[in-house]
């Protein structure tokens, strides 16, 4: 494994309207544990929604992770508060990153949160830009990846719809979806 001066620390994106975005970025995360990395996942949306991948995740040392968030906010009632929860999150984010800790840090739905207006695109951007160590490997995940975060991307993947289960009334499935 190459240490930390020797890396190239890449900032990836997985954005789109096909499903796939958040499963990618655990699968890298899985890779990157079992080569010994130090991992950190921080879900923005999912809140106390039990998956697999968490469930999966418990099995590694050197796996951290965090499932915050108010749920699935299109429902939301309380707008304001799924805001406060978006940005106490992203403070999180930054204490993490700046600890220098981890290896790889995965900001998991955090492009919904700047589609939604909760936490303005140019500001991760150029924390990202400024304050991410230059070995640290970064996947941030959602839907409508905002232009800034594109631009400092290194990698940027669109996941594509062109059908899905849901469209005929088939609800997320264990195992699958999560």
């Amino acid at each position: 494994m190459k240490n930390r001066e020797k890396r190239n620390g890449l900032t990836l994106v997985h954005t789109g309207a096909g499903k796939g975005k958040s499963s990618s970025a655990f699968g890298v995360a899985f890779r990157a544990a079992g080569w010994g990395l130090e991992v950190l996942v921080i879900q923005f949306i999912k809140g106390q929604w039990k998956t697999g991948e968490q469930q999966a995740a418990t099995r590694f040392e050197n796996i951290e992770w965090h499932a915050l968030g108010d749920g699935f906010t299109w429902d939301t009632n309380n707008p304001e508060q799924d805001r406060l929860t978006s940005r106490e999150i992203w403070t999180l984010c930054q204490e993490k990153i700046r600890s220098h800790h981890y290896d790889l840090v995965i900001l998991d739905e955090i492009n919904y949160c700047c589609g939604y207006g909760w936490i303005d695109g140019k500001e991760i951007a150029d924390f990202i830009r400024h304050e991410k160590p230059s070995w640290m490997h970064m996947i941030l995940t959602g839907r409508d990846a905002p232009t800034e975060i594109i631009e400092i991307a290194d990698t940027v993947t669109e996941m594509k719809k062109i059908k899905h289960a849901f469209d005929k009334g088939i609800n997320a499935e264990q195992g699958v979806e999560f």
